[in-house]
């Protein structure tokens, strides 16, 4: 692992594609289409924009100016964009109704044909009171960022994860092009808001020849998982936004019955559904087991510890942190040492200079990185993501560019706190695979925490045999069994 990966695109592109200043490759985006939905004078301002280009979304609120969200932008003032003085009326708000049709349950609509997202806001009664003009652009070039995890013949399921507006719909609309199309593989989409196929009933090319199944209503596209398994023989399920306990249970179902799953959740770590109780099962879960008091002091923990408690539906996960800097995580692995208070190892995925993808092991420290400005990271010039690992060490670097060594202090830590350094493979120290001593500040301490529970049964054992002894003596076993 301690060498890099150089993958380059093995996916040819289709005819008359063009390329993009960024290196990525725009199929089309069909601006002029959503265009017909706002009022004329702000169409024709937008048409002739210079960063039409990079247009996220428009925004229509009744009341208030039209507004221009823009991606990609250097300038963070430049992101946003008031498009004229006056303000949205509601004749104008009808109109784009009118044009949109029926939006459905989750107050989404589209446009024919499209890729676009037209999204309302309701007042009480429910009159369309705002509109949220998302433009859906097909994008290939993502793809070549997992092209080698794609191509194993395992079929291992792949989550990715991040937060909105990352770009994870466009990432699996193209693996979906790229399954059925070049891996001639048996792909279903189900599309829940027409989102990743596009609206109307014959989808977008974008997907290629990938199959797509529309929901009738969010709430039921944990059945049509299910159903799509049952009735259409799919080698690959392809799902958006999981966010529920039934379509985590869905997941669980299809990949039991051997059906390969891409899928998408919004978080921004694996922590985010480590923590999170109607996701867990996504990774594996997390249960609460209690040792007995050999196996407790073999393993040099306490008796009650965290553990994940079945194999992960998604044995692989990826957070997409910018457009070229993806962490990914064999998820049963890096679940184990978080939750026994280790840094896992994991898979950076970045571009160099010339837009090849590289992929090399790093020690995951995104926390140590929370608070720095994502767009900072990917433009520094300090080559933080594209480090190589150091000759002679298995690993060197972290996801954030620092030297393992910055890592390791004092081995106070490691005194006060060796329970935590032992897992269950083995008792073995995760850390001193990278240079020696233990993380500073632990980051995952929430973890260690959620077994420090009394055993509350030992104890009342404990007072009942020895009831006769001081009230002093009863304090200090009190004491040392609710901190074990």
């Amino acid at each position: 692992m301690s060498e890099n990966v150089h993958l380059n695109s093995q996916f040819t592109n289709s005819s008359g594609i063009s390329n993009k200043n960024d290196g990525d490759v725009v199929i089309q985006d069909d601006l002029t289409e959503m265009l017909s939905i706002v009022p004329e004078d702000v169409r024709e301002k937008i048409s002739k924009h210079a960063h039409r280009s990079k247009l996220l979304e428009i925004v229509l609120d009744l009341g208030r100016q039209p507004e221009a969200r823009f991606s990609g932008m250097e300038d963070v003032k430049k992101q946003s964009e008031t498009l004229r003085d006056d303000v949205v009326t509601q004749e104008e708000l009808d109109h784009a109704e009118r044009v949109v049709g029926e939006f459905g349950g989750d107050n989404r609509a589209g446009v024919t044909g499209t890729l676009h997202r037209i999204s309302c806001i309701r007042n009480r009664s429910g009159k369309i009171i705002g509109l949220t003009c998302r433009v859906g652009r097909a994008v290939t070039g993502h793809v070549d960022m997992i092209a080698d995890v794609l191509n194993r013949d395992n079929g291992e399921s792949v989550l990715f994860l991040g937060k909105p507006g990352v770009g994870k719909t466009t990432v699996i609309r193209e693996i979906a092009r790229v399954l059925s199309d070049d891996l001639q593989k048996r792909v279903v989409i189900i599309d829940t808001s027409n989102e990743i196929g596009g609206d109307g009933d014959i989808p977008h090319p974008a997907i290629g020849s990938a199959r797509r199944m529309q929901v009738p209503n969010p709430s039921e596209q944990h059945k049509v998982m299910i159903e799509a398994v049952e009735n259409h023989t799919p080698e690959i399920i392809i799902v958006d936004e999981i966010g529920t306990e039934m379509e985590a249970l869905a997941c669980r179902t299809i990949a039991e019955r051997g059906v390969q799953l891409i899928g998408t959740a919004h978080g921004r770590l694996l922590e985010n559904l480590i923590k999170n109780p109607t996701l867990s099962d996504l990774v594996g879960g997390v249960t609460t087991v209690t040792l007995g008091d050999d196996e407790a002091r073999s393993r040099g923990c306490q008796k009650t510890i965290s553990e994940r408690a079945a194999p992960a539906t998604f044995p692989i996960v990826v957070e997409m942190h910018a457009r070229s800097m993806w962490v990914e995580h064999d998820v049963e692995v890096s679940v184990d040492d978080i939750l026994v208070g280790n840094r896992p190892v994991v898979n950076l995925r970045t571009r160099d200079e010339e837009k090849r993808v590289q992929v090399f092991p790093c020690v995951y420290d995104m926390d140590l990185v929370a608070n720095e400005s994502l767009d900072e990271q990917e433009s520094s010039s300090n080559g933080n993501f594209r480090a190589n690992p150091q000759p002679g060490f298995a690993v060197s670097k972290t996801t954030s560019g620092r030297d393992v060594s910055e890592l390791t202090r004092i081995g106070e830590y490691n005194n006060n706190n060796s329970r935590s350094n032992n897992n269950r493979r083995g008792g073995s120290s995760n850390n001193s695979r990278y240079g020696g001593g233990t993380s500073i500040d632990d980051p995952y301490a929430w973890a260690q925490s959620l077994g420090q529970i009394p055993d509350k049964d030992a104890l009342n054992a404990l007072l009942f045999e020895n009831n006769t002894m001081n009230g002093k003596k009863q304090k200090k076993i009190k004491k040392n069994l609710g901190a074990r």
